[in-house]
Order: structure tokens, then C-alpha cells, then sequence
């Protein structure tokens, strides 16, 4: 049985408010006459899994033939907004996160899923994890992504590093404990950095990361006026830290680093920490990580806040216009449900499970074993996780690693092409804030008027 908190996940009761969301299909729902689908989705690990399996566990059993294309997170971002934003039809399913559903929602560009969820027995909606339901609802209260997998952020170690060197890792560290233990493991074997932290431009890659340092330190991207405020102190002494952690003892070229390079490099044995997604523990524990078992796993780093992780999900989508919908509800149905979940742990392995959004997951025997080193940390991140107050101030819109704004995408990608210049050692921090607070003033007098 999983260790609650005092304020535990709840799960969303939604079947008894059913009936107020049900809306017709309408001109929404009809389908398309070919028996197949168009997919676009990011190149995580875990959608290389569905991607093998679904031929034989998906097409098999419905007859739907599924087209995948898959592309690099910063891609794949810029591949659907303009797909979606055209409502061209090119691809009648893509993965978006909790920060674009929302938007794409307000824009109508999104299919209102209500009908599927609420009307599919086999679906579970009320197991959906309420961090994960909320994130992905638009502002009329109705349902426009279903989760596939749904994270937080952690401090991942090797723990048999730290016990050669006669080091702890604290329950709770600090980012100033961080920063020490770096220095101290750096070099514990040939190459190997002290940390890694994701260097490579991005709103998505560095920006995430770097945010809930700016957050738990005590700054902000704009105030409750809108104020742009990334040469505050605060900001400034966020950015600077970090900024410094990975120069000095993070991984070599870590301006070209993001997630999957730091992934491979912790998994390669070349760092003995990184800061970054709890998706990524599923793959350092998978059956044949080299690092399986040696890993340890503690929240994320914090200095003025209780908590620091983000919330994210990666979720189906379907666009508005698909004349496809009954077939991609099959899909997105199959491919964010209880059933698939147990065929990952049997076929690919139960800490490969897509976990962080159904409930029920936590309950699998199965699952708490092969996931015995991190899912309760990972639990207790989500949980813990406060869209709406992750910081020590009022904020004017949501969000923990991102700003819930459609100007962020633009906004957060040319910061972080400053702050990654900055890492590569081509300015100084000073400089990189100094450009990126007048871009953020722009967006911020948009909405003072």
C-alpha cells in the first residue's frame, strides 16, 4: 500500500457530474472511412515502447492501422502548433502537454473529448490523478487530453558513488547541499560529472529546470501586474547558480545537453547526479539499465519553498477537425488505460509502466516492486506539486516550469537560447538577463494593457 501525505492525491469523482458534461459529437464527431490514424508524437522512451507494441496489441484487436511519426520534443512542439493552429488535418492525434492543452482548448483547435470518456465503461475516468484531470481541461470545464504518462521532477544519484566516498544524500536537500555534493563526487570515476542539468535551448529543455530553481529561490517571471521581473535579485541569483553548478561541475557541453543526453549519460554511468523528470527513473530501472538498482531518488532540491518539482504530462490530444474520431478515441483510449499499463509491465517491464496519472497504478503489486525506488517519491511529488503557487509570490498566470501564456513558447525558447549562450560560456549571465527582461517586459505590458 502507498504512503499517503497528509494531503494525499485525490482522484477525480467525475462520473457523477457526467451528465453535465456530455456534449453532442456533432460535426466533431463524424469519422473518417479509412480504417487507419495518423499519430504525432515526442520520441521519449516511452512512446518508442507503445510505438513497438501497437501493431501486434492495438491494430491486431481493432483492425486500425496506426502512422506514427515521431520527432524530438522542440520539433514535435512546432509540428503541432502549426498543424493544429491550420487545423489542416494532417494528423488526427498528437501528443501535447498540460501547458498546451489549455491554449489549444481557447483556440478551438481541440476535440472536446467528453463524449468518449464519460461514455467508454472501460476507460475509468474517475482514476484519472486530479493534478493530471484539471491540467488538461480548457476553461468551459470540459475534457480535451487524457494522460499518457504524467511527471513531476526529482534528484536521481548513484547511490553506491556516494557510499564509496563516504557521502549522504539528505531526505530533503537543498540546492546549496546539491552543489557541494557535486563538487564532491565529480571525477568519482573516469568522466564522470557531478551533476547533469539540461543546458540545450528550449522552453521545454533548459527553461523547465531553471524555473523551479528561479521559483524556490524566491523569484518569479512576472509578479501579479504583470511586471516582468528576470532582473530581480532573485532571478538573477537562481540563473547564476545554475548556470555556475553546471559549468563547474556538470557534464562537457552542456549547452547541447537536454533530457535525452543527460538520460544517456546517467544511464552511461557519466554523471552521478541529474535533476530533471521522474519519467526518467522507469528508464534507469529498466531490465537492462546498467545502473539498474544503484540509483537513488530524493525530491527536488528546494531553498525558500517547502516543494519545488513541476507537473507535467505528455497527453492525446485529438484535433478538432479529424474526420477520424471514433477510430482515435480507440487509440487514445488503448493508449491511456489500465489495460495498456499491465501490457508495458508484462512485454517491456513494470518500471517502464507509463505511470504519474491513474491512480490505481500504485496498487500494482508488480509495479511497487520492479518501482520500489522511486514511485513513492514520485507520488509525493505530484501531490505536492502547486501549479498555482509554486513560488514565495503571487503569480498572474499558471504554471510551475512554464508561464500558462501563449506568448511563452516564443518567450521561453529565445530565453533560453540566452541562458544556453550563457552556459557555453559565450556571455555572462548579466548579459543573457539583461536581453531576456526586455523581451519579457514586451509580453508583460501585452497584458498590463
Amino acid at each position: 500500500m502507498l504512503r499517503q501525505n497528509s494531503t494525499p492525491l485525490r482522484v477525480v469523482v467525475a462520473l457523477a457530474v457526467a451528465g453535465g458534461l456530455l456534449t453532442a459529437c456533432g460535426d466533431e464527431g463524424d469519422e473518417g472511412s479509412e480504417n487507419s490514424l495518423s499519430v504525432l508524437m515526442v520520441d521519449n522512451p516511452q512512446m518508442i515502447d507503445l510505438q513497438k507494441l501497437t501493431a501486434e496489441h492495438f491494430t491486431k484487436d481493432t483492425g486500425v492501422e496506426v502512422d506514427f511519426t515521431v520527432m524530438p520534443e522542440n520539433e514535435v512542439r512546432e509540428e503541432i502548433r502549426k498543424d493544429f493552429s491550420n487545423q489542416s488535418g494532417k494528423y488526427d492525434v498528437a501528443t501535447v502537454s498540460n501547458y498546451e492543452v489549455p491554449i489549444y482548448a481557447k483556440n478551438r483547435w481541440l476535440h472536446a473529448l467528453d463524449p468518449f470518456v464519460y461514455q467508454d465503461k472501460g476507460f475509468a475516468p474517475e482514476d484519472i490523478l486530479t493534478p493530471m484531470q484539471v491540467s488538461l481541461s480548457g476553461e468551459d470545464g470540459k475534457t480535451y487530453g487524457t494522460p499518457f504518462y504524467g511527471e513531476s521532477s526529482i534528484l536521481m544519484y548513484r547511490k553506491d558513488i556516494f557510499a564509496k566516498a563516504g557521502l549522504k544524500m539528505p531526505a530533503n536537500p537543498t540546492w546549496d547541499e546539491v552543489a557541494e555534493l557535486a563538487a564532491e563526487v565529480e571525477g568519482a570515476e573516469k568522466g564522470m560529472a557531478g551533476i547533469c542539468l539540461r543546458g540545450l535551448p528550449g522552453w521545454g529543455e533548459v527553461i523547465a529546470p531553471l524555473t523551479t530553481v528561479v521559483n524556490t529561490m524566491g523569484g518569479t517571471w512576472f509578479d501579479e501586474d504583470w511586471q516582468a521581473r528576470l532582473d530581480s535579485p532573485e532571478f538573477e541569483k537562481a540563473t547564476k547558480f545554475y548556470v555556475d553548478l553546471v559549468r563547474e561541475h556538470g557534464e562537457p557541453d552542456a549547452a547541447r545537453s537536454g533530457y535525452a543526453e543527460c538520460l544517456n549519460n546517467m544511464t552511461q554511468g557519466k554523471a552521478a547526479m541529474w535533476y530533471d523528470a521522474t519519467a526518467g527513473a522507469g528508464s534507469l530501472e529498466a531490465d537492462r539499465s546498467p545502473v539498474k538498482d544503484r540509483i537513488g531518488y530524493v525530491p527536488a532540491p528546494v531553498e525558500k519553498t517547502r516543494s519545488s518539482g513541476w507537473l507535467y504530462t505528455w497527453a492525446w490530444a485529438m484535433q478538432k477537425v479529424s474526420g477520424n474520431a471514433e477510430n482515435a478515441w480507440k487509440f487514445i483510449s488503448w493508449a491511456s488505460g489500465k489495460e495498456y499499463e499491465e501490457l508495458v509491465g508484462k512485454e517491456v517491464g513494470w518500471a517502464n509502466v507509463p505511470a504519474g496519472k491513474r491512480a490505481s497504478t500504485y496498487e500494482i503489486p508488480e509495479y511497487q516492486q520492479d518501482a520500489k525506488e522511486f514511485y513513492e517519491v514520485t507520488h509525493d511529488a505530484i501531490d505536492k506539486a502547486d501549479p498555482r503557487n509554486p513560488g514565495v509570490q503571487q503569480r498572474p498566470a499558471p504554471g510551475i516550469q512554464f508561464v500558462g501564456i501563449p506568448e511563452f513558447t516564443d518567450l521561453g525558447t529565445k530565453v533560453s537560447h540566452e541562458i544556453s549562450a550563457a552556459i557555453a560560456g559565450k556571455q555572462s549571465v548579466d548579459d543573457a538577463l539583461a536581453k531576456s527582461q526586455k523581451l519579457a517586459e514586451k509580453v508583460g505590458r501585452k497584458y498590463q494593457r
